[in-house]
């Protein structure tokens, strides 16, 4: 394995999660339009397919922790990109909707396992101190991503056999770079580290808080992912290739999802919760207004791109608020319960489409985004801990606060001249 910075860790995971998350689960939409027309699909079985990576994505998920701690970060990450390459590969030579539904199913598995293996080499070969940042560039990997997947479209319209099978050599290239650069094993927590709260003292009514507004945020915004390059190609009469800068839009404002949720976490969870659901709304209404008018539509991707960016990685965080000490499950929980919402929107966006038309559909996933911004107070923000000084919030607390002494307070490293404890095993101590 060749070793690798902070700094390059987190740029080398930030590719990687573009590969499994922009290309392989969200790049999909970007192509509904010559996919729909050469295999004749129907609106309906579009939203079927969608579901397909998300579902694979939460059973993925579900057992990525096991598969991580049995493989180690270096094969899950391979194992990961096996997916990807597998199913980049059937959908590139999809010839109807049973083999684009298996190589898009195959595509969550991908995206499932990549990030939970990417956190455990994390606290491998990364100082404790650093996670925070680390987390938050790899995070924007999506953005990444998906940008990427925009000059396929812009240059290559109409040919999306062509895009997918350049996907599938990135993610095969993605492959060997994992071989390369991840550890095998990853040691996780310390020896003298206090043991998590039991399952029975954790803040249950603020997890299910949570996962339910996580769950509608995925919700509302699977009509936008699956179905918003379909509908200004359908309703608004714009070329294919126009729709690819709708999705750079989306990557692009994307970017500033995680400084925009950390500032989020920082000051007051609940209200910017609100806000960003609010622009997501607004985002749909938009669309749905103006689809024929290319800057409006672009206009709405930017707003629709940083307020889902922004949401995500406020989820993120309060996961991690809500469970301490429990490393593999605090960030899965939103994200599993974000994908839940997009596996089950996006067959209803399809029957609304095709029942009402893609204006109405859109309108009412927007009435719904008002809806639930509205029930915004009701979102965990900080849990109350009148000690805490101002400094003590945000990403890189949470990240700090995981490992505690028996007292609360985070571990000290042991010094012991005897050992030599190398640097991805050592307790990191805060700055």
């Amino acid at each position: 394995m060749k070793t690798l910075s902070s700094t390059g860790f987190a740029i080398f995971g930030a590719a990687l999660v573009a590969i499994s998350y922009g290309l392989a689960r969200f790049a999909f939409g970007l192509f509904v339009p010559p996919i729909r027309d050469e295999l004749g699909l129907t609106p309906y079985v579009i939203g079927i397919i969608g579901a397909l990576p998300l579902i694979s994505f939460l059973l993925a998920t579900a057992i990525a922790p096991l598969i991580t701690a049995y493989l180690g970060a270096r094969n899950t990450a391979m194992l990961s990109g096996v997916f990807g390459v597998g199913g980049l590969a059937l959908i590139s030579q999809a010839t109807d909707a049973l083999m684009l539904g298996v190589g898009v199913f195959a595509c969550g598995i991908c995206t499932g396992l990549m990030m939970p293996a990417l956190t455990a080499a994390m606290q491998a070969v990364v100082k404790r101190s650093m996670h925070g940042r680390v987390s938050s560039v790899m995070n924007a990997g999506t953005s990444i991503g998906v940008i990427v997947a925009v000059p396929t479209v812009l240059f290559l319209a109409g040919a999306w056999r062509f895009a997918y099978l350049s996907f599938a050599v990135l993610a095969a290239i993605g492959v060997i770079a994992a071989w390369l650069f991840l550890p095998s094993v990853s040691r996780i927590t310390p020896g003298n580290a206090a043991p998590p709260p039991p399952i029975s003292e954790l803040p249950w009514s603020r997890l299910v808080r949570l996962s339910l507004f996580a769950f509608l945020m995925g919700f509302i915004s699977s009509a936008y992912w699956i179905f918003a390059p379909d509908l200004v190609v359908t309703l608004g009469g714009l070329p294919s290739g126009a729709t690819g800068w709708l999705w750079l839009s989306v990557g692009i404002a994307g970017l500033g999802g995680a400084v925009v949720a950390d500032l989020a976490d920082r000051n007051n969870p609940p209200i910017t919760q609100a806000l960003m659901l609010m622009m997501l709304a607004a985002s749909l209404a938009l669309l749905a207004a103006s689809p024929g008018q290319s800057w409006l539509a672009a206009f709405s991707a930017l707003v629709f791109g940083l307020a889902y960016m922004s949401l995500t990685g406020l989820y993120l965080m309060t996961g991690i608020r809500l469970l301490p000490g429990r490393l593999s499950v605090g960030p899965v929980l939103p994200f599993m319960a974000v994908s839940l919402g997009q596996a089950s929107g996006s067959p209803v966006v399809g029957g609304l489409v095709d029942a009402f038309g893609y204006a109405d559909a859109f309108a009412m996933f927007a009435a719904l985004g008002i809806l639930v911004a509205i029930l915004s107070p009701f979102y965990p923000g900080h849990i109350a801990q009148a000690e805490e000084d101002e400094e003590d919030s945000g990403l890189q607390a949470a990240y700090d606060h995981q490992l505690q002494n028996e007292e609360g307070e985070p571990l000290e490293p042991v010094v012991d001249e005897a050992e030599h404890v190398d640097d991805a095993e050592r307790p990191a101590v805060n700055p």
